[in-house]
This record gives C-alpha cells, structure tokens and sequence, in this order.
C-alpha cells in the first residue's frame, strides 16, 4: 500500500509539472507571434482546431489531473486522461461491470510502472466513447485493483483522434 500511495505522489508531482510546462509553451507561443501576420497565423491556427471535427475539452481537477466520464461498450467509466500510458488501463473492478474477467492465465503481459513491473491482462474493446468521441477496435489492459486505482485512457485511444493537445489550461481531444 505504502509503494502504491508513492507511486500515486510520484505521477501527481509529473502530472502537474507537464501541464505547467504545456501551459507555460502555448503562452509563450502566443507571446512570439508579434506581428500582424504571425498573429494572424496563430488566430488561425486556433479556429482550425475550434471548427474541426468533434472535440471535447476536459478542465483539469484540483490535483492537475484531466478526469472524464466515457462509456465502453455502452457502460460508463471513469477515466484519467494519461498521454504516457501506451494503451487504456482499467482496474478489474471496471473491467468486471463491462463484462471483461480475465483468468489468472490471462494475466502474461508485463506491464513497467513507477511501482515496478506489474502482470497485466491483455483484451480488445469493442467501442470506447468519451464525450461523442468514439473509437472502435481499442487496446486495452487490464490490471489488479490494488496496482491501479483510476482507469487511463491511454494512447490506444487518443492516437485514433484527429488530435489531442494541453492548450489553456484544458485537455482537447478532437475527432
């Protein structure tokens, strides 16, 4: 338990200091755009991004996380946005109420975090939908509850989109 509190302190501290640095880069960009036509370029720039696809902007909580409700399969799940986690990770509580209960012979994949290496449970999902954003054919582990508290929704997902980026203090994802 005590390796898991440090392993949660330890991804809060980078969480935070990614966004401060991703925030820190886009008011800087803002700022080197001095004149008319670099203004003009980063304007639209912006409004491209706003007049895409889907989008959904997610705010930060107050520890600095990016949190969203999606659903997989039709059931919804709670997700912390994670752009360094390869694939979706949900805990086996999750993965049970959408009908996902790997064997203990399904757990064969090692999985490295911050905690050390980890036996995770490889499994495909049929759809994941987060805010109108929907992806289908996504990769998925599943780990013990005691290794992960909160879902990710990891790059098997976000690299599907059009985009996703920190801008103004928000999380975009655009489909």
């Amino acid at each position: 338990m005590r390796n898991l509190m440090i392993v949660a302190a330890l991804l809060i501290g980078v969480g935070t200091y990614m966004a401060q640095v991703a925030d820190k880069m886009t008011v800087a960009a803002a700022a080197r755009a001095t004149t008319p036509e670099q203004q003009t370029a980063f304007a639209a720039i912006q409004d491209d991004a706003q007049a895409g696809g889907r989008s959904l902007s997610i705010t930060r909580d107050g520890r600095g996380h990016f949190q969203t409700d999606g659903r997989i399969d039709g059931q919804r799940i709670g997700f912390m946005v994670d752009t360094g986690a390869s694939v979706i990770a949900l805990n086996e509580t999750s993965a049970a109420r959408i009908g996902v209960r790997p064997s203990q012979n399904d757990y064969n994949a090692t999985v490295t975090t911050a905690n050390g290496k980890i036996k995770a449970a490889r499994t495909r999902l049929a759809m994941v939908d987060v805010g109108g954003l929907v992806v289908r054919d996504v990769d998925a582990l599943v780990l013990p509850d005691e290794a992960l508290s909160e879902n990710l929704l990891g790059l098997s997902f976000l690299s599907k989109l059009k985009r996703f980026e920190y801008a103004n203090g928000k999380m975009v994802l655009e489909q």
